[in-house]
């Protein structure tokens, strides 16, 4: 860490560091937890040599870049490998990465550190300067010192976090990536959806979205908008398909009970119209007139869902401000999308995925391209 102010910045997507992630991806895949933890395999198959070959193939053309030079990577606390794909948007951007861990600690972050941990000892021990990942409490002093050095500082985590963190002293030069609390919503077409053969691949891959990580991500949707006059008939279809994967996957811890129906009391506080629905408080359904900001604030997660039905998208403008990231979505053509934007130019949306891809992470993230903003161009006009 004490050399890596110095260390050389390396070329934009360098050669050895697809090396490396080629050979992380392929040790990961290897090993038994990858079977355990499907999140682990997620990150084995993002970071093999093809699929970084086909994102690189984004930036062919592009002028000459490089890395900035050291870059901090200030991980969330409640997501295991969030950090791992920070560091991988830095490596790629040529830079030398402190990368502070998530606070608590998990098995699937352990195992990734050790085998990354491996390869730089031995295969790639000259990518070794470029990579230190860490754990150390919150209030140690030592994220104030990285960040008077670092280049580029990426935070991710809750708004408070990000605002004690920016308020350190830091290069002039220096890029800043925030990336704070924000909320995801779903969107299905109930026509479509009665219409569609695979009900029950679609409710796996909505409890993928919403469950692998125990709605903690900010891509994990927390309501959903159903479209049409079928509406209700899907609903009813939906979501019994939905709980029986929760009953037989899902553990809660038990605290969960009591924040959903406190989080219940504060929503019908406000909007006096809402309804309980649950058939246990593994999968707890609040249904609404409409969705409002308010109600999307009072979130617990662990299966915890925001419902309301209409005729079209335009029913989305309430939370559509600026801390609404992801849309998912299932029956809802590209266009409706596309004149939704057009005509209502929302703050946020900076995604819409199908269901179950909600969790992909992609270099491009809140709207931000991480390589190119971790990194610099060299122009030349001679």
């Amino acid at each position: 860490m004490e050399a890596m102010p110095q260390a050389t910045p390396l070329l934009f997507f360098e050669p050895r560091v697809l090396a490396l992630l080629d050979s992380w991806s392929k040790a990961l895949f290897a090993h038994p937890a990858s079977r355990q933890f499907p999140e682990i395999a997620a990150l084995a198959f993002w970071c093999r040599r093809s699929a970084i070959q086909e994102r690189q193939a984004v930036y062919q053309g592009a002028s000459l870049r490089i890395g900035r030079g050291m870059a901090l990577h200030i991980a969330p606390s409640n997501l295991p490998l969030n950090f791992a794909y920070s560091l991988v948007a830095g490596l790629l951007a040529g830079n030398a990465n402190v990368v502070r861990l998530p606070s608590k600690e998990f098995v699937q972050t352990e195992l990734v550190c050790t085998i990354l941990r491996e390869l730089l000892k031995d295969t790639f021990d000259d990518l070794r300067p470029y990579v230190a990942c860490l754990r150390y409490p919150a209030e140690s002093p030592l994220t104030q010192a990285l960040c008077a050095v670092c280049d580029a500082q990426v935070l991710w985590g809750g708004d408070e976090t990000i605002q004690r963190i920016r308020a350190f002293r830091r290069k002039p030069r220096a890029v800043e990536l925030c990336f704070a609390n924000r909320w995801s919503i779903c969107v299905i077409d109930g026509a479509q959806y009665l219409a569609s053969t695979e009900k029950d691949t679609l409710a796996r891959s909505f409890f993928n979205d919403a469950y692998l990580e125990d709605q903690r991500s900010c891509a994990a949707p927390r309501a959903l908008l159903w479209l049409g006059t079928q509406a209700a008939q899907a609903q009813a279809d939906f979501w019994p398909r939905v709980q029986a994967i929760v009953q037989r996957e899902y553990q809660m811890p038990a605290v969960l009970s009591v924040a959903k129906w406190e989080a219940f009391c504060r929503i019908a506080a406000v909007t006096p119209a809402a309804k309980w629905f649950a058939q246990n408080h593994l999968l707890v359904r609040v249904q609404l007139p409409t969705l409002l900001p308010a109600a999307m604030e009072l979130h617990p997660g662990g299966g915890f869902f925001l419902e309301a039905t209409a005729d079209s998208l335009d029913a989305l403008v309430p939370i559509c401000g600026e801390k609404c990231q992801t849309v998912s979505q299932f029956g809802v053509a590209p266009e409706a999308f596309a004149t939704f934007i057009r005509t209502q130019r929302p703050q946020g949306i900076d995604r819409i995925v199908k269901i179950g891809h909600t969790l992909d992470f992609s270099l491009v993230w809140d709207g931000i391209d991480l390589p190119q903003a971790l990194s610099r161009v060299v122009t030349y006009d001679g």
